[in-house]
């Protein structure tokens, strides 16, 4: 069976072939996504009585053990502890910087939504209080038009009585 030709896709850049061919990355800011996770376990209470604790243990074992099963004896000012939390600091700093940037980026797009919607919101209200004031005078107008039972007795006894009082009326209830 021969094979079908490839046609290359025009729509996407051309890449390697076969097993060494990238998988496409599921997503492109996932190192910021880990450094708001890491941000968030370094301010929890958790981790700093982890590294409470930690660092209780690893005194506490460096000053009462014996010589020999020091790792980080108290002559040397624990030298390698303080490399520790140094090096962790150096790393926490960006990572913490990052997770806060990435957080202002997301509140100026929800104030910048808040605000929209705001505008939204004070458009529809004006929008209804023309519509209120727009109804107001037209049952005003209509109150003044509409013609209620008494008004229209009213207009037919004056009605009457023009009828009654006129010369044609006389003249006809005389010649019954």
């Amino acid at each position: 069976m021969a094979r079908a030709s490839r046609q290359p896709s025009l729509d996407a850049p051309r890449g390697r072939s076969g097993m060494l061919q990238r998988t496409p990355q599921q997503s492109s800011d996932r190192f910021g996504r880990f450094s708001e996770a890491f941000a968030r376990a370094m301010g929890t209470s958790g981790f700093l009585i982890g590294m409470t604790i930690f660092v209780a243990v690893w005194l506490a074992w460096n000053i009462f053990m014996p010589p020999q099963l020091q790792f980080d004896p108290s002559a040397t000012n624990f030298t390698l502890l303080t490399l520790i939390l140094s090096l962790q600091a150096s790393y926490a700093a960006p990572l913490i910087l990052l997770a806060q940037n990435r957080q202002d980026d997301r509140d100026r797009v929800q104030i910048e939504q808040d605000r929209q919607r705001a505008e939204r919101n004070l458009a529809d209200t004006e929008y209804l209080a023309r519509e209120v004031v727009a109804l107001r005078m037209a049952v005003n107008d209509f109150a003044d038009q509409v013609v209620t039972r008494e008004v229209l007795r009213a207009e037919l006894r004056t009605l009457l009585e023009k009828l009654d009082n006129s010369p044609e009326a006389a003249d006809e209830g005389a010649t019954r």
